[in-house]
């Protein structure tokens, strides 16, 4: 798994005062993406023990809500991300997940990934149903999913 930087004291990528981990690669290539440069699958540094520890750090800050998988599309390296999204529930279990996909939850809903996600912004963006007015996504065919209760 690539990933291009860690964004922390986030607000704008879901509820809280967050972490949000650019993951690298996206096929969706969604007209009006926020970030086309991350859809590259070759760029940024390879996930590594040393950026776990800087993201477990900042996950250990008592006003951290939670992180967030953002891109690119993290589901691209969900192998990866899997692995990461387990240990962070058993590690810090008071800590939320959420994760940004252009795929649709009808799609991944069985995915192993989907026990370790507590919410999921799913659908690709489509710059002709864009909404800046909708909070956490970018255009009304997105949605919130609270994946435990779904």
């Amino acid at each position: 798994m690539k990933y291009f930087k860690l964004t922390y004291h986030d607000i704008n990528n879901g509820l809280g005062c967050r972490v949000t981990v650019w993951i690298t690669g996206c096929k969706h290539n969604c007209k009006g993406c926020h970030n086309p440069t991350l859809q590259n699958f070759q760029l940024g540094k390879d996930w590594n023990d040393q950026i776990k520890q800087k993201l477990y750090d900042i996950l250990s800050l008592p006003y951290i809500k939670g992180v967030t998988f953002s891109g690119g599309d993290p589901l691209y390296s969900v192998e990866d991300l899997v692995s990461l999204c387990k240990e962070i529930k058993q590690t810090f279990p008071e800590k939320d997940i959420w994760v940004y996909t252009g795929f649709e939850f009808e799609y991944v809903k069985h995915f192993e990934i989907m026990k370790y996600i507590d919410v999921l912004c799913d659908g690709p963006f489509m710059e002709r149903l864009k909404n800046t007015s909708l909070p956490f996504r970018g255009s009304s065919n997105q949605r919130l999913i609270d994946v435990p209760a779904s």
